[in-house]
């Protein structure tokens, strides 16, 4: 039989265990125009977590040497080319060996997906991604304030997004995805039909996706950014025409299982969130009620 002394210190044991660990740490992944460090954004990010949650580490992904490039990069850096930097970034920091959570904001959640799908040897726990386009866009309604291209961009995207040059020079146009045209979008887009396993089943990428413990999708009410919003819970336009939406549920992509998201589901692996806000618009009393929780 343990005796009394040992009894208290098999529980001083438990207690330190319980207390003494380190918050798992956090990446993000900035959206469209946007930086990993800037005070208003990322930097509000941050902070309200690191308010929440004291001392948890914190990576913001910087794809650049400069915040300056790691704007533009967000625009004209090939997709392929970003998930490699920053696999090599996650993979270099010994503060993520152990494993971490990451949330992606707009474009960032679908990179940070496709980071969790190809990048060997990293251990991520929660993938949450807010306003994520998971099946891509078919419109493309308004840029960031801060950017002065934007009719130029939309007018590239509605008239050229398939051409080779593009693909490989726009980043936008790696998720345009043309409903009303879909072999062309299965054959000439180069990045959204892989990492969404359209075109052919990558075993990797369905095992990997499946090894998170949670996929939390953050869908904005009111968002006049993204067109459709469903895109964001991983639905979109009915294939063959461009205004009736159908939900991941009803998608042969869900029904045929090809990227494992249907028993994802099934085992209570996917979280569909929404607020009633504009694009990446909540609140730090909405985010401490619903994200919190995956992130400690």
């Amino acid at each position: 039989m343990m005796s009394r002394l040992s009894t208290a210190f098999v529980f001083i044991q438990a207690i330190v265990l319980c207390t003494g660990a380190d918050p798992t740490p956090l990446v993000i992944w900035h959206g469209m125009g946007d930086s990993c460090c800037n005070p208003f954004s990322m930097g509000s990010i941050m902070r309200m977590v690191e308010n929440e949650i004291p001392g948890i580490y914190i990576n913001s992904l910087k794809i650049g040497d400069t915040t300056t490039a790691d704007i533009m990069n967000g625009f004209l850096k090939p997709i392929s080319d970003q998930i490699t930097m920053a696999c090599e970034i996650v993979k270099a920091d010994a503060n993520l060996a152990n494993g971490f959570n990451a949330m992606g904001f707009s474009q960032g959640g679908q990179f940070l997906r496709a980071l969790a799908q190809q990048c060997d040897g990293i251990q991520m726990h929660n993938l949450i991604t807010f306003g994520g386009q998971h099946q891509g866009v078919y419109g493309f309604p308004k840029c960031p304030s801060s950017v002065t291209f934007c009719d130029s961009l939309r007018q590239i995207l509605n008239t050229a997004a398939y051409r080779p040059v593009v693909q490989d020079h726009l980043v936008q146009a790696e998720y345009w995805h043309d409903p009303l045209h879909v072999n062309e979008y299965l054959s000439k887009n180069i990045f959204l039909p892989d990492i969404n396993n359209e075109n052919k089943v990558n075993e990797e990428y369905k095992q990997r996706l499946q090894a998170l413990n949670k996929f939390v999708m953050v869908r904005f009410n009111n968002d006049t950014m993204v067109e459709p919003v469903a895109s964001e819970w991983f639905g979109f336009y009915t294939p063959g025409q461009d205004e009736e939406v159908q939900s991941l549920q009803e998608s042969d992509l869900y029904q045929t299982d090809q990227l494992g998201l249907k028993a994802m589901d099934e085992a209570g692996k996917l979280v569909f969130l929404a607020t009633d806000g504009d694009h990446l618009q909540f609140t730090d009393e909405w985010f401490n009620a619903n994200i919190l929780q995956y992130l400690k």
